[in-house]
């Protein structure tokens, strides 16, 4: 399986509010809260590193879940944000990506 790499996409608004990150999407204005592992993978979405990388050094370091389980898991959830718009995500690393937060 090839590597996947997420950004943040440009067409949205974030801010941490209370804690957790609150996403609002451009498209249509529908509004996301993510958990403190979403928002883990949400910030280090900086189009360079592979997903895997991320979950392995955000995800797996701070919260107590396997490896594989928390990858797969990551998957769903940028797969989701993506079909929303609010993420992007190749098969390459994302040259223009947002900036880091």
């Amino acid at each position: 399986m090839s590597s996947l790499y997420i950004a943040r996409s440009t067409e949205i608004a974030a801010r941490v509010l209370g804690g957790e990150m609150m996403i609002m999407s451009a498209r249509d204005s529908t509004l996301f809260n993510l958990n403190e592992v979403g928002t883990a993978i949400w910030t280090a979405a900086d189009g360079v590193t592979p997903l895997e990388e991320i979950v392995e050094r955000k995800v797996c370091a701070e919260f107590e879940v396997e490896p594989a389980e928390a990858l797969k898991d990551a998957e769903s959830f940028v797969k989701e944000l993506a079909d929303r718009g609010i993420l992007l995500v190749s098969d390459q690393p994302i040259k223009s990506a947002a900036p880091a937060l």
